[in-house]
């Protein structure tokens, strides 16, 4: 067995399972991608630690994958169909949109740095995950073109209610992301029914700020 497949089964037992992720659809899919191939060749000792992992390129904007049980349970959270059609919004080099990959049909994935989309493509390529679309947009924008989507995973945090992605949520579509807006920061799911928006609480989290979602400055004259 290789060095990263042991971390890779230490980072399921250790960090997911111990967080109540138990849908095996889930552990299986976190068990067979090999994550390290999303993290840059000299970053890949850090791609199993607990942590929200930095995989931009040196000078470029911050961008990363957020800590895998937080992913790993608002996936479990967001109960995705094997017929889904699922937007990732903010993948960065891919990882949550592959895992997405195995359990939904139809999966779109947008990226606002064009290299790192990229490079999703290239790396979801060589994982035979032909199902997957990539998209370079704003967080913000979402992937119009490709909805509705029955599930939107936010990678990162939001610090604004995310409107235009809501309007891209088919009806029954469950949203589920990291909301920094006031008070401490949750991971939320906000399910669309009935023209309305219910919204519930998951569990504590803290990841990094979307580019795109961030709070707008407030100017004081």
């Amino acid at each position: 067995m290789s060095d990263f497949s042991t971390a890779r089964g230490k980072m399921v037992d250790g960090q997911v399972r111990t967080s109540d992720v138990t849908d095996p659809r889930i552990i299986d899919a976190m068990m067979a991608l090999p994550r390290e191939i999303f993290v840059p060749e000299d970053r890949r000792a850090l791609a199993y630690l607990d942590l929200d992992l930095d995989v931009s390129e040196r000078g470029a904007p911050k961008r990363y994958l957020i800590k895998p049980m937080v992913v790993a349970k608002m996936i479990q959270a967001a109960e995705i169909k094997s017929t889904d059609n699922v937007l990732v919004v903010g993948c960065a080099t891919g990882y949550t949109a592959a895992l997405a990959a195995k359990l939904a049909d139809r999966v779109t994935a947008t990226e606002s740095d064009p290299a790192l989309a990229a490079k999703a493509s290239d790396i979801l390529a060589s994982l035979g995950l032909g199902h997957v679309t990539i998209v370079t947009a704003a967080a913000c924008k979402g992937a119009p073109a490709h909805a509705p989507y029955d599930v939107i995973i936010l990678e990162g945090a939001t610090e604004i209610a995310p409107d235009t992605l809501y309007g891209q949520l088919a009806g029954e579509g469950r949203l589920v992301g990291v909301f920094a807006m006031s008070g401490a920061p949750r991971a939320v799911i906000v399910t669309h029914s009935h023209s309305d928006f219910g919204r519930r609480a998951l569990f504590d989290a803290s990841v990094p700020v979307l580019p795109g979602l961030e709070q707008p400055p407030a100017f004081v004259f």
